[in-house]
């Protein structure tokens, strides 16, 4: 929406693919949570789609793997998304 405001364009006109930046990142639904860390920090996301096969079955959120896992994998992932390109 920050986008589209900032372009000065009207919200309710726009469609989510004329937004789309780039290729969709996502992660499997049978993926592990290496995985998913491994995704996020890769592609310095904090969200996740969860695909099966070529259905949308979730997202995951970096919060969501805050809680499932140890302190140190998590603040590493934060570092990673964190860091400027």
């Amino acid at each position: 929406m920050v986008k589209v405001l900032a372009e000065g364009r009207d919200p309710a006109n726009v469609t989510a693919g004329e937004l789309a930046q780039g290729e969709a990142v996502t992660i499997g639904a049978d993926d592990d949570a290496a995985e998913i860390l491994r995704t996020m920090g890769q592609h310095k996301v904090r969200r996740l789609p969860v695909i099966d096969g070529h259905e949308l079955v979730g997202i995951v959120a970096v919060a969501d793997v805050a809680r499932s896992l140890p302190e140190r994998p998590v603040g590493d992932l934060i570092e990673a998304i964190s860091e400027r390109s």
